[in-house]
C-alpha cells in the first residue's frame, strides 16, 4: 500500500525523520513496493471519502513517491507537498515528476517529523502510508497533522501489517516454513524497535480529535505472474530479512536462505515461479471537525 527504516527488515515504510546508510537500497525497494502495490494503493486513494477533490495534499514520510504519484492521478486538481528526511528519495521523487510533467505540481520538504516541523501550508488532506509508527512520539505527530489541516480536512492513514511473505509455506524444499522462522527470530527486536507497529491508530485518531468516517483492511495477495517487479521485489526484501535475522537463524535455514538469495544460482528465488507478495494494508480515513 510505506517506506529509510531503521529497522532491519524493512516493512514498507519511508518514515519521514530518520535516515538509513543503505538509502539507495532503500529506494530501490521503495520503488519496487510501489510498482507491485500501485494497483492497492489506488484503490484505497478511489476509496478516501472527500467531501470536494483536495487542492493541496501533504505526503508525509513521501518516500520515493508512491502515495504522492498515486494522489496526483486520483486528485488531478492537486499539487501535493511531499515530507521526508531522505533527500536521496526527494531527488528521486522529483526526477520522476519532472519525467511525467508533474513538476509543477509537486514540492518537496526535507523535515524530520519528531522535530520543529517546517510550514506545510493549510491542505485539505494529508497523507501517510506506512510512516506513523516510526514517530518516536505518534500522539504528538497526529496532533500536528489536525491543527495543519483545514477544518473538514481529512486525514489518510495507511499501515502494513509487517513485512510481506514471498515464499509458500512449503519453501525451501529442503527448509520448509524458512521465511516464517526469520520473522519469528525478529519478532523481539520489532516489539522493542517498532513499538507503535500495529497500533489501534482509530482509537489514536479519535483521542487526537479527529472523527473516524472509515476504515478498511485490504488484503494483499500479488501473484509473480501478474508483475514483473515481484521477484526483484522479493530479493531485496529477503536480503534485508537475511541481514537482520543472520544471529538468530540455524546454520541450515541460513544455509538456505543464502541459496535463495544466489541470483546466479540453481535454487535462486529469481528462478522460482511460485512467488508472490503478501500482506494486509489497514486503511484509515479520519476528518478534522
Amino acid at each position: 500500500m510505506t517506506h529509510t527504516s531503521p529497522h532491519p527488515a524493512h516493512d514498507g515504510a519511508h518514515p519521514a525523520h530518520r535516515s538509513a546508510p543503505d538509502s539507495g537500497n532503500q529506494a530501490e525497494i521503495l520503488d519496487l513496493d510501489a510498482d507491485v502495490l500501485a494497483e492497492h494503493t489506488a484503490s484505497v486513494t478511489a476509496w478516501l471519502p472527500v467531501r470536494t477533490e483536495p487542492r493541496h495534499i501533504v505526503d508525509l514520510g513521501c518516500g520515493t513517491g508512491a502515495g504522492t504519484f498515486a494522489l496526483l492521478t486520483r486528485f488531478p486538481g492537486a499539487a501535493v507537498t511531499a515530507v521526508d528526511t531522505s533527500a536521496d528519495h526527494l531527488h528521486r521523487l522529483r526526477d520522476k515528476a519532472r519525467s511525467l510533467g508533474l513538476a509543477d505540481r509537486v514540492r518537496t520538504v526535507a523535515a524530520d517529523l519528531d522535530a520543529d516541523w517546517p510550514d506545510l501550508g493549510r491542505p485539505e488532506l494529508v497523507w501517510a502510508s506506512a510512516s506513523l509508527h516510526h514517530m518516536a512520539d505518534p500522539a504528538r505527530t497526529l496532533r500536528k497533522v489536525h491543527d495543519l489541516l483545514v477544518p473538514g480536512g481529512l486525514f489518510a492513514v495507511v499501515e502494513l501489517a509487517g513485512f510481506p511473505r514471498f515464499l509458500p509455506d512449503s519453501a525451501p524444499e529442503e527448509r520448509p516454513g524458512l521465511e516464517e522462522r526469520c520473522h519469528a527470530a525478529l519478532a523481539h527486536h520489532h516489539a522493542e524497535h517498532a513499538p507503535h507497529r500495529g497500533a489501534d491508530w482509530g482509537t489514536a485518531l479519535a483521542a487526537a480529535g479527529f472523527t473516524v468516517e472509515g476504515e478498511r483492511t485490504i488484503t494483499v495477495d500479488v501473484d509473480g505472474s501478474r508483475s514483473g517487479a515481484v521477484g526483484p521485489y522479493a530479493l531485496r526484501g529477503l536480503e534485508r530479512l537475511r541481514d537482520s535475522a543472520a544471529h538468530a537463524l540455524t546454520a541450515e535455514d541460513a544455509g538456505a536462505l543464502d541459496r535463495l538469495l544466489d541470483a546466479d544460482g540453481p535454487q535462486g528465488i529469481l528462478r522460482r515461479g511460485d512467488l508472490a507478495v503478501r500482506t494486509e494494508r489497514a486503511v484509515w480515513a479520519a476528518r478534522r471537525a
